[in-house]
């Protein structure tokens, strides 16, 4: 076992968190003896500090296995064992940017994310991606299927009987007692462009352009439409003209998830020249799920980061609060609300604190007189599909048990995630499962505004 410094020291004393660019399309990073020969060296640094023990499942899986071990060290974990570790890995990014202090430019250059997303990516090349990932993250594909009149009909019917449930425990090892999404028709984008827009001026101010061009997100246009109208309707109220995107593929985050990385260039190469174009034009860009965001502000950059048409749309892309804050700095946010919220259980989800903007939902929802919010920045248990999967979601709901308890100790007139999975997950663990509100909903129900 390696012998740990002090915790938090770093070559040079204290320097922000440097991440490298991912030459995921070398011979090295796609070399199973060196991804296995970097596993141990950064599992062996893991089990020296254990600092990350309370984040996700990893790591109690990766201590465990050291400590069953013959020798109580990595050395005498199979290799073959290191999967479990991988497979309990979801990518929330929360090890790299709020515990481990051996990221580089530490020179011991530890960043789990990135590793077990290597694992991942050399596993999918090798073929070991089963059909239940690469049905789950074929968001598009079942999103455009499921999204047909008489089919969102049926599949909705046949997500929430038990024969159902039951075929899809069967075929594709989802639990059967897993929230699942419904899906509408129409979607979103369908009922966006029959939508009468405002004819509405864009006004300039600090780094915001004050023309706004929606990523609706795979998610808010099948699954919860309300909360991509929801925000066209705040940012409308507050004078900002939204242009829908002309075309969208997902973002690609799903397929970054399960290490398909060609299936990610292949999404981009549809989604950037859209967007990239969009930001020529003099808009800025914003998406209502915080995982897309950050998809387009981090992932995108350091896969691609010679692309100079990801670099514009992320130096362009904005999650909604970010965005509504620096219109609230430069004065133009409109505060006229027409009613209270009360208090608000807010839960900050994994892939919006890692984007390092600050809680920007709770700084605008606390301009809503007679709000009180409390703040619960711990995971949820979703995590993408995770929460989902027979085998993860025992550990998914003790992982999320710590937020529900605070939703429910709270005792709030709303519960809330930026996250519309998130607050499913949520939802689902309380007494009453009350469903959460997004925070968009939230801001389009203070300024007095009905749900049309």
């Amino acid at each position: 076992m390696s012998d740990a410094p002090v915790a938090g020291a770093r070559e040079g004393g204290l320097q922000a968190p440097t991440r490298h660019p991912l030459a995921w399309r070398t011979p090295e990073f796609n070399d199973p003896a060196a991804l296995e020969q970097e596993l141990e060296r950064v599992f062996d640094l893991c089990h020296g500090c254990r600092r990350c023990a309370s984040l996700c499942q990893s790591f109690p899986t990766l201590f465990d296995l050291v400590d069953d071990s013959s020798s109580g060290e990595v050395d005498g974990v199979p290799k073959k064992a290191y999967w479990q570790v991988v497979d309990q890995c979801y990518l929330c990014d929360l090890c790299y940017r709020t515990k481990c202090p051996y990221v580089p430019p530490h020179p011991w250059n530890l960043d789990f994310p990135r590793l077990m997303l290597r694992a991942k990516a050399v596993r999918h090349r090798a073929g070991g991606t089963g059909l239940r990932e690469r049905v789950l993250s074929a968001t598009d594909a079942v999103g455009r299927l499921a999204g047909i009149p008489v089919v969102a009909e049926a599949v909705n019917a046949f997500n929430a009987s038990r024969v159902g449930r039951a075929m899809l425990g069967r075929v594709l090892g989802v639990h059967p007692e897993a929230p699942l999404p419904r899906y509408h028709h129409p979607s979103f984008r369908s009922s966006e462009a029959r939508r009468a827009h405002l004819d509405l001026v864009p006004v300039p101010a600090g780094t915001t352009t004050g023309r706004v061009a929606l990523f609706a997100t795979c998610y808010c246009n099948h699954n919860e439409p309300e909360v991509a109208r929801d925000l066209v309707r705040v940012f409308e109220h507050n004078g900002l003209p939204v242009t829908l995107a002309p075309q969208e593929r997902c973002c690609g985050m799903p397929k970054l998830e399960i290490g398909d990385l060609e299936s990610v260039a292949a999404l981009k190469a549809a989604n950037i020249p859209v967007l990239a174009a969009l930001v020529d034009a003099g808009h800025d860009l914003v998406a209502p799920v915080p995982s897309c965001v950050l998809m387009y502000k981090q992932e995108l950059p350091l896969l691609f980061p010679e692309d100079a048409g990801v670099r514009k749309v992320a130096a362009r892309m904005f999650d909604p609060f970010e965005y509504l804050w620096l219109r609230h700095k430069a004065g133009l946010l409109r505060t006229d609300f027409a009613r209270t919220l009360g208090r608000v259980a807010y839960h900050v989800p994994c892939h919006l604190r890692v984007q390092n903007i600050g809680l920007k939902t709770r700084d605008v929802l606390k301009l809503v007189p007679d709000t009180t919010l409390e703040v619960i920045e711990r995971c949820s248990g979703h995590d993408g599909t995770y929460a989902v999967k027979t085998e993860f979601r025992e550990h998914a709901l003790r992982i999320g048990q710590p937020v529900v308890a605070r939703v429910e100790a709270a005792a709030a007139d709303h519960h809330s995630s930026d996250c519309p999975m998130a607050g499913r997950q949520i939802a689902e663990g309380l007494a009453d499962r009350r469903a959460s509100r997004h925070p968009l909903t939230l801001l389009r129900m203070a300024y007095g505004l009905d749900d049309g």
